[in-house]
Protein backbone atom coordinates (compact mmCIF):
# COMPACT_ATOMS: atom_id res chain seq x y z
CA UNK A 1 0.00 0.00 0.00
CA UNK A 2 1.31 3.64 -1.21
CA UNK A 3 2.24 6.41 1.96
CA UNK A 4 -0.39 9.25 0.50
CA UNK A 5 0.86 12.49 1.22
CA UNK A 6 -1.07 15.88 0.55
CA UNK A 7 -0.97 17.54 -2.41
CA UNK A 8 1.15 20.29 -2.93
CA UNK A 9 0.90 23.10 -5.35
CA UNK A 10 4.87 23.53 -6.20
CA UNK A 11 6.17 20.55 -7.50
CA UNK A 12 9.40 20.97 -9.47
CA UNK A 13 11.06 18.26 -11.34
CA UNK A 14 13.59 20.59 -13.63
CA UNK A 15 15.75 20.71 -10.87
CA UNK A 16 16.20 18.92 -7.39
CA UNK A 17 18.74 19.59 -4.13
CA UNK A 18 20.67 17.54 -2.28
CA UNK A 19 21.66 19.04 1.51
CA UNK A 20 24.73 17.38 2.93
CA UNK A 21 23.73 17.46 6.74
CA UNK A 22 27.17 15.42 7.71
CA UNK A 23 27.87 11.63 8.02
CA UNK A 24 25.18 10.02 5.97
CA UNK A 25 22.75 12.47 7.18
CA UNK A 26 21.24 14.08 4.03
CA UNK A 27 17.91 16.07 2.96
CA UNK A 28 16.93 15.27 -0.86
CA UNK A 29 14.49 17.68 -2.26
CA UNK A 30 12.79 16.75 -5.30
CA UNK A 31 9.87 16.32 -7.28
CA UNK A 32 7.35 17.67 -4.58
CA UNK A 33 9.33 15.17 -1.24
CA UNK A 34 11.75 15.94 0.78
CA UNK A 35 13.72 13.18 2.61
CA UNK A 36 15.32 12.74 5.47
CA UNK A 37 18.82 9.95 4.95
CA UNK A 38 20.32 8.21 8.40
CA UNK A 39 19.43 10.78 10.49
CA UNK A 40 22.16 11.73 13.30
CA UNK A 41 22.73 15.12 14.93
CA UNK A 42 25.03 14.49 17.81
CA UNK A 43 27.30 17.05 18.67
CA UNK A 44 31.00 17.24 17.98
CA UNK A 45 32.81 15.66 21.04
CA UNK A 46 29.49 14.01 21.75
CA UNK A 47 30.02 9.94 21.62
CA UNK A 48 27.57 7.05 20.37
CA UNK A 49 27.41 3.64 21.20
CA UNK A 50 27.63 1.02 18.12
CA UNK A 51 27.67 -1.70 20.73
CA UNK A 52 29.41 -4.54 21.92
CA UNK A 53 31.58 -2.16 24.01
CA UNK A 54 32.41 0.12 21.61
CA UNK A 55 32.32 3.52 21.19
CA UNK A 56 32.91 6.17 18.41
CA UNK A 57 33.53 10.32 18.91
CA UNK A 58 31.61 12.68 16.83
CA UNK A 59 34.99 14.61 15.26
CA UNK A 60 32.65 16.93 13.19
CA UNK A 61 29.62 19.43 14.04
CA UNK A 62 26.68 18.60 11.63
CA UNK A 63 25.58 21.65 9.46
CA UNK A 64 22.08 22.20 11.61
CA UNK A 65 19.85 20.22 13.90
CA UNK A 66 16.23 18.74 14.05
CA UNK A 67 14.95 22.01 14.66
CA UNK A 68 16.73 23.80 11.48
CA UNK A 69 15.32 21.03 8.81
CA UNK A 70 12.65 22.25 6.27
CA UNK A 71 10.05 20.35 6.50
CA UNK A 72 10.37 16.46 5.91
CA UNK A 73 7.90 13.90 4.03
CA UNK A 74 10.00 10.86 5.25
CA UNK A 75 12.68 8.92 6.24
CA UNK A 76 14.78 6.39 4.53
CA UNK A 77 17.22 4.31 7.15
CA UNK A 78 19.78 2.08 5.97
CA UNK A 79 20.02 0.41 9.40
CA UNK A 80 19.77 1.16 13.02
CA UNK A 81 23.10 2.08 14.22
CA UNK A 82 23.74 4.77 16.52
CA UNK A 83 25.97 7.05 13.99
CA UNK A 84 22.93 6.87 11.64
CA UNK A 85 19.46 6.83 14.22
CA UNK A 86 20.87 8.63 17.11
CA UNK A 87 19.55 9.65 20.24
CA UNK A 88 19.01 13.06 18.92
CA UNK A 89 16.86 11.98 16.26
CA UNK A 90 14.87 9.32 18.66
CA UNK A 91 14.11 11.94 20.77
CA UNK A 92 13.67 15.17 18.17
CA UNK A 93 12.34 13.58 14.99
CA UNK A 94 8.30 13.91 14.55
CA UNK A 95 7.36 10.33 15.66
CA UNK A 96 4.19 10.42 13.24
CA UNK A 97 7.13 10.73 10.01
CA UNK A 98 7.16 7.60 7.66
CA UNK A 99 10.10 5.51 7.86
CA UNK A 100 11.56 3.37 5.51
CA UNK A 101 13.91 0.71 6.29
CA UNK A 102 14.49 -2.58 7.26
CA UNK A 103 12.41 -5.08 9.42
CA UNK A 104 15.27 -5.01 11.83
CA UNK A 105 15.27 -1.17 12.26
CA UNK A 106 11.47 -1.27 11.93
CA UNK A 107 10.92 -3.31 15.49
CA UNK A 108 14.20 -1.03 17.40
CA UNK A 109 11.71 1.84 16.01
CA UNK A 110 8.68 0.81 17.05
CA UNK A 111 10.43 0.20 21.00
CA UNK A 112 11.41 4.12 20.31
CA UNK A 113 8.00 5.34 20.13
CA UNK A 114 8.50 5.67 16.20
CA UNK A 115 5.02 3.09 14.88
CA UNK A 116 5.03 3.86 10.52
CA UNK A 117 7.90 2.46 9.93
CA UNK A 118 7.66 0.19 6.92
CA UNK A 119 10.01 -2.48 6.44
CA UNK A 120 11.41 -3.89 3.01
CA UNK A 121 13.08 -6.88 2.20
CA UNK A 122 16.14 -6.92 -0.51
CA UNK A 123 14.33 -5.93 -3.99
CA UNK A 124 11.22 -4.86 -2.17
CA UNK A 125 9.66 -1.53 -2.84
CA UNK A 126 7.09 1.29 -0.98
CA UNK A 127 5.49 3.91 -3.17
CA UNK A 128 5.18 7.13 -1.84
CA UNK A 129 2.57 9.45 -3.46
CA UNK A 130 1.64 13.01 -3.78
CA UNK A 131 -0.68 14.18 -6.26
CA UNK A 132 0.58 13.36 -9.85
CA UNK A 133 3.90 12.74 -8.47
CA UNK A 134 5.18 9.12 -7.23
CA UNK A 135 8.47 7.90 -5.01
CA UNK A 136 9.22 4.41 -5.28
CA UNK A 137 11.91 3.56 -3.05
CA UNK A 138 13.49 0.23 -3.39
CA UNK A 139 15.94 -1.66 -0.72
CA UNK A 140 19.13 -2.32 -2.43
CA UNK A 141 21.92 -5.11 -1.37
CA UNK A 142 24.07 -4.46 1.48
CA UNK A 143 26.68 -5.93 3.50
CA UNK A 144 27.90 -4.31 6.20
CA UNK A 145 30.63 -6.75 7.67
CA UNK A 146 32.60 -9.90 6.88
CA UNK A 147 31.11 -13.13 7.36
CA UNK A 148 33.30 -13.35 10.62
CA UNK A 149 31.98 -10.64 12.45
CA UNK A 150 28.61 -10.21 10.39
CA UNK A 151 26.70 -10.78 13.55
CA UNK A 152 27.80 -7.86 15.68
CA UNK A 153 26.12 -5.37 13.09
CA UNK A 154 23.15 -4.52 12.52
CA UNK A 155 21.55 -5.88 8.66
CA UNK A 156 22.02 -2.87 6.05
CA UNK A 157 20.37 -2.42 3.01
CA UNK A 158 21.11 0.56 0.32
CA UNK A 159 17.96 2.24 -1.06
CA UNK A 160 17.23 3.11 -5.17
CA UNK A 161 15.09 6.17 -5.06
CA UNK A 162 13.15 6.16 -8.08
CA UNK A 163 10.91 9.69 -9.29
CA UNK A 164 8.12 10.07 -11.32
CA UNK A 165 5.80 12.50 -12.63
CA UNK A 166 2.73 10.89 -13.78
CA UNK A 167 3.90 7.76 -15.60
CA UNK A 168 7.33 9.29 -16.60
CA UNK A 169 10.34 8.34 -14.73
CA UNK A 170 12.17 11.50 -13.90
CA UNK A 171 14.97 10.88 -11.79
CA UNK A 172 16.99 7.24 -10.36
CA UNK A 173 19.20 7.97 -7.06
CA UNK A 174 21.00 5.10 -5.15
CA UNK A 175 22.01 5.36 -2.04
CA UNK A 176 24.93 2.70 -1.01
CA UNK A 177 23.78 2.83 2.78
CA UNK A 178 27.16 0.79 4.86
CA UNK A 179 28.47 -1.88 2.80
CA UNK A 180 31.24 -3.40 1.75
CA UNK A 181 32.21 -4.42 -1.75
CA UNK A 182 30.48 -7.81 -2.18
CA UNK A 183 29.04 -9.64 -5.61
CA UNK A 184 25.50 -8.58 -5.08
CA UNK A 185 26.51 -5.21 -5.72
CA UNK A 186 26.56 -6.59 -9.56
CA UNK A 187 23.10 -7.37 -9.64
CA UNK A 188 22.05 -3.68 -9.39
CA UNK A 189 23.08 -2.32 -12.66
CA UNK A 190 21.47 -4.92 -14.62
CA UNK A 191 18.23 -4.19 -12.74
CA UNK A 192 18.11 -0.72 -12.15
CA UNK A 193 20.44 0.66 -14.99
CA UNK A 194 20.70 4.48 -16.17
CA UNK A 195 21.85 5.59 -12.27
CA UNK A 196 21.34 9.50 -12.05
CA UNK A 197 23.04 10.46 -8.64
CA UNK A 198 24.60 7.75 -5.89
CA UNK A 199 25.32 8.92 -2.84
CA UNK A 200 28.54 6.79 -1.63
CA UNK A 201 29.12 5.84 2.02
CA UNK A 202 33.36 5.50 2.14
CA UNK A 203 35.23 6.36 5.55
CA UNK A 204 36.41 2.72 6.02
CA UNK A 205 34.72 2.35 9.62
CA UNK A 206 36.74 0.20 11.71
CA UNK A 207 35.20 -1.63 14.48
CA UNK A 208 37.12 -4.38 16.66
CA UNK A 209 40.29 -4.27 14.11
CA UNK A 210 37.95 -5.21 11.34
CA UNK A 211 36.72 -2.47 8.49
CA UNK A 212 33.09 -2.81 7.88
CA UNK A 213 32.35 -0.10 5.45
CA UNK A 214 34.12 0.86 1.94
CA UNK A 215 37.28 2.79 1.93
CA UNK A 216 37.94 5.61 -0.09
CA UNK A 217 39.16 3.14 -2.81
CA UNK A 218 36.39 0.63 -2.59
CA UNK A 219 33.85 3.27 -3.33
CA UNK A 220 35.25 4.42 -6.33
CA UNK A 221 35.54 0.80 -6.99
CA UNK A 222 31.21 0.68 -6.38
CA UNK A 223 31.05 3.31 -8.33
CA UNK A 224 32.57 1.45 -11.73
CA UNK A 225 30.46 -1.22 -10.92
CA UNK A 226 27.13 0.92 -10.59
CA UNK A 227 27.99 3.75 -13.22
CA UNK A 228 26.20 6.20 -12.04
CA UNK A 229 26.22 9.73 -14.05
CA UNK A 230 27.41 11.65 -10.90
CA UNK A 231 28.46 10.30 -7.74
CA UNK A 232 28.45 12.20 -4.34
CA UNK A 233 30.72 10.77 -1.57
CA UNK A 234 29.42 10.90 2.24
CA UNK A 235 29.96 9.07 5.38
CA UNK A 236 34.37 10.23 5.65
CA UNK A 237 34.87 12.16 8.33
CA UNK A 238 32.67 12.44 10.99
CA UNK A 239 33.30 9.64 13.46
CA UNK A 240 36.94 8.56 15.27
CA UNK A 241 36.35 4.89 14.19
CA UNK A 242 36.91 6.39 10.29
CA UNK A 243 40.31 5.32 8.49
CA UNK A 244 39.52 6.23 5.07
CA UNK A 245 39.06 10.14 4.59
CA UNK A 246 37.92 11.92 1.36
CA UNK A 247 41.95 12.32 0.27
CA UNK A 248 41.94 8.97 -0.43
CA UNK A 249 38.77 8.47 -2.15
CA UNK A 250 39.68 11.62 -4.58
CA UNK A 251 43.07 9.94 -5.17
CA UNK A 252 41.11 6.92 -6.49
CA UNK A 253 38.51 9.05 -8.34
CA UNK A 254 41.22 10.74 -9.98
CA UNK A 255 42.94 7.27 -11.35
CA UNK A 256 39.61 5.56 -12.03
CA UNK A 257 38.31 4.72 -15.62
CA UNK A 258 34.29 5.85 -14.94
CA UNK A 259 32.87 8.39 -16.78
CA UNK A 260 31.11 9.44 -13.24
CA UNK A 261 31.67 12.69 -12.71
CA UNK A 262 32.69 12.64 -8.72
CA UNK A 263 31.25 16.04 -7.15
CA UNK A 264 32.63 16.67 -3.12
CA UNK A 265 30.43 18.49 -0.29
CA UNK A 266 31.34 19.48 2.96
CA UNK A 267 28.82 19.85 5.80
CA UNK A 268 26.31 22.30 4.65
CA UNK A 269 26.50 22.41 1.31
CA UNK A 270 23.78 22.48 -0.72
CA UNK A 271 24.47 20.26 -4.56
CA UNK A 272 21.74 20.77 -6.80
CA UNK A 273 20.80 18.52 -9.79
CA UNK A 274 18.99 18.14 -12.63
CA UNK A 275 17.52 15.50 -14.49
CA UNK A 276 18.38 14.47 -18.00
CA UNK A 277 15.21 16.29 -20.59
CA UNK A 278 12.25 14.24 -21.23
CA UNK A 279 12.09 12.53 -24.38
Amino acid sequence: MAIELPSAADVDFDEGELYFVGNATTVIRYGGFSVLTDPAFLHAGEHVHLGHGAYARREVEPACQVADLPPVDLVVLSHHHGDHFDDVAARELDHELPIITNDHAVRLLREQGFHRGHALDTWEAQDVVRGDARLRVTSMPGKHAPDHVAGLLPPVMGSMLDFYQGEAHRFRLYITGDTLLHERLHDIPRWYPDVDLALVHAGGTTLLGTVVTMTGEQAVRCVEIIGPRTAVPIHYNDFSVFRSGLDELKAAAAESSATTEFHYVAHGDRYRFRPEPLR
